[in-house]
């Protein structure tokens, strides 16, 4: 969110940030319930409508006192804890009781994201914005240069969760917008941070070494680059940047897309008003935009001081930098500069298992080599004319296939009213095959929102249902969507939770943030709500089985941006799920279907070298199946369980 190419909104008058009655369907439903029940929810802060599918929320439990108000950012995960990241710091809830979370650490520390990541007894926070500051002070930084500020990387210990203890931060020439904690599987004594930072260049006064100039004219330009951050893990507090590898090096200039004719018109009357009424505007991707009191306030100050004066700006002060306003936040975001590929990522997602990466950088998608974890490289890039601003990336289980999102409107607009188009603002998936992406096909929640209504593509992950690529993902005021890419073709979206606009009257900050599955449950953080519980119901397009098989999947930490490889321990109800399956997909006849449920029922119910025998003999079975069946893969993978389960009753039989 707020990313360089959403200056868009930073700038704007007003800053936008995501029913009355549940949805409709049986347990066994397939379709989606009709008409949406997200449309025309109760607007409201804390009281608005709210709509579900096969989704349901357990818990929303508000932000603590000196967070009420500020952005609720992104999720990270440490045993029984989340991290929740806000502009004004970050909070840890104790989740042992999903249904009830208990505030364990509220740690003031204001700075633009404050995207969290944690590894063991380390917690990593990125700051971007110019008024943070190196002692978390409520007070920000007035000064064009200065050495109170911080942009990049802080540190926390956290071996006491509940008294965070600040250790250190590295410092970046472009701040830390997100950043990605990354594991070197032959490096165990380090870890690395991969540094996204999309904010203008620091002046070499404030932090030695920043280069603001291109690499063609200055080859230590801070452009066109990420920062690696090298951690030992006994002695965190040396922690230091090792490489700024230049994965954009050749990029050409990405198609793009035009505004709606709507948003054009709207903009130019905003734009017209403003003026009239003394305020300033600049043209900003091909729009007008207004100059909001963050941007106009400290250049008039400058303007003021410039001409050796004192105290409020004059009209001749007003009327400077109106005529030179353009040129520069021109210069300021180099948009003057003759147009190539992006100079930086807003989300890179670390894969080390299978060692890739994939970079959502600005007008690209990227694919990296991570091998080599201090040193990434490109080695595929795809560009999408539909695709505006591209933000993070998302690989399935098995690596062959890779998810990017768009956040069309820099995250802060409503792009998901009813004329707007599908494309934009949307998923885009790809299969992955020999270092090379091909398109599959997009995804969009289409249930229409309010213009009031910040809505796009934003955070998700992948739900750990065996067999199946399934996603759950945030749209910010278009609520928690589920969706299932398995058909990477033909995704389609298997349950949802949405509530009504923070307000009915006009624009205003809130919707989720980010959506995680963790541990068996589903964590939302909600920008104006604080922190959201779910829970998945069964359904026709989601069984039990499927999802108590999920719940096995338990991981001591998570970092959405560092996916893990899931492995499921072998169990009768992984079985179950995987018999679900088929049966969903006609891979076995419903004859064959309950023939293998009753096996394996009879087989949970016996023990040692009877438990044995009749697993074998059902995995010997589901051998022959799989050579008629429609979904060999599947039964494949069903006799593989059978297998392991039959072993490991001969084992304990012995």
């Amino acid at each position: 969110m707020k990313s360089l190419h959403a200056l868009v909104h930073i700038v704007a008058v007003v800053s936008l940030t995501a029913c009355a009655s549940s949805g409709g369907g049986s347990n066994n439903s397939t379709v989606a319930p009709t008409p949406d029940p997200r449309v025309g929810l109760k607007p409201g802060l804390k009281d608005a409508g709210q709509a579900s599918w096969n989704l349901r929320l357990i818990n929303n439990t508000p932000p603590s006192e000196k967070f009420v108000g500020s952005t609720n950012s992104d999720l990270s995960f440490s045993q029984n804890y989340v991290i929740q990241g806000n502009y004004n710091g970050y909070e840890v809830w104790d989740v042992s009781k999903p249904s009830n979370p208990t505030l364990k650490a509220a740690y003031f520390c204001p700075a633009s994201q404050s995207d969290v990541s944690v590894f063991r007894n380390l917690l990593f926070v990125s700051g971007e914005g110019t008024g943070g500051r190196l002692d978390c002070s409520a007070a920000g930084v007035h000064d064009s240069v200065s050495h109170e500020r911080l942009r990049g990387i802080r540190i926390f210990d956290i071996s006491d969760i509940a008294n965070p203890k600040y250790i250190a931060n590295v410092q970046t020439c472009r701040g830390s917008h997100t950043h990605t904690l990354v594991l070197d599987p032959n490096d165990p004594a380090n870890v690395y941070v991969y540094v996204s930072g999309s904010a203008p260049v620091r002046s070499p006064s404030e932090l030695p070494g920043c280069v603001r100039q291109s690499p063609d004219s200055n080859p230590n330009s801070s452009l066109f680059r990420i920062e690696v951050i090298k951690v030992p893990l006994a002695a965190p507090q040396t922690a230091a940047i090792v490489s700024s590898p230049r994965i954009f090096d050749s990029l050409t200039a990405p198609p793009q897309h035009a505004e709606m004719q709507q948003d054009i018109a709207e903009a130019k009357r905003v734009a017209d008003s403003a003026r009239a009424h003394g305020g300033f505007t600049v043209t900003l991707f091909g729009m007008e935009r207004v100059l909001g009191p963050r941007f106009a306030t400290p250049m008039l100050d400058s303007l003021v001081k410039t001409r050796g004066g004192t105290g409020t700006p004059t009209g001749a002060d007003s009327a400077n930098l109106r005529a030179n306003v353009q040129g520069i936040i021109d210069k300021m975001f180099n948009l003057n500069r003759q147009r190539t590929g992006p100079n930086q990522c807003h989300d890179i997602t670390v894969y080390p298992a299978i060692g890739l990466a994939g970079g959502a950088c600005g007008g690209y998608g990227l694919l990296l080599d991570i091998r080599d974890v201090a040193h990434p490289r490109r080695i595929g890039a795809v560009a999408d004319s539909n695709f505006s601003y591209w933000h993070s990336a998302t690989f399935n289980n098995d690596g062959t296939k890779l998810l990017f999102s768009d956040e069309w409107g820099g995250g802060g607009q409503p792009k998901c009213r009813a004329f707007d188009k599908p494309e934009w603002g949307a998923d885009a998936i790809f299969t992955v095959a020999d270092g090379r992406m091909t398109f599959q096909s997009y995804y969009k929640m289409l249930a229409p929102q309010t213009a009031n209504e910040n809505c796009v593509a934003h955070n998700g992950s992948l739900i750990p249902i065996p067999g199946r690529d399934v996603m759950v993902q945030s749209w910010y005021q278009g609520g928690v969507s589920v969706f299932d890419w398995t058909d990477a073709a033909h995704p389609k979206e298997i349950a949802f939770f949405d509530r009504g606009p923070v307000d009915g009257t006009k624009p205003a900050d809130g919707g989720t943030w980010s959506a995680y599955w963790y541990n068996g449950y589903i964590y939302s953080s909600e920008i104006a709500r604080g922190l959201d519980v779910f829970e998945l119901t069964p359904s026709g397009l989601i069984s039990r089985n499927e999802i108590e098989a999920a719940k096995l999947v338990h991981l001591d930490y998570f970092n959405t941006q560092d996916q893990p490889k899931i492995t499921w321990p072998a169990s009768f109800v992984l079985a179950r799920a995987y018999v679900d399956q088929l049966a969903r997909s006609n891979g076995l006849s419903p004859e064959r279907v309950k023939a293998v449920r009753h096996e394996l029922d009879r087989a949970e119910k016996s023990q040692g070298q009877t438990r044995h025998d009749a697993l074998t003999q059902l995995a010997t079975a589901l051998g022959q199946d799989a050579a008629t069946s429609t979904d060999q893969a599947k039964v494949q993978k069903l006799a593989g369980v059978v297998t392991e389960l039959a072993n490991t009753a001969a084992t304990g039989a012995q």
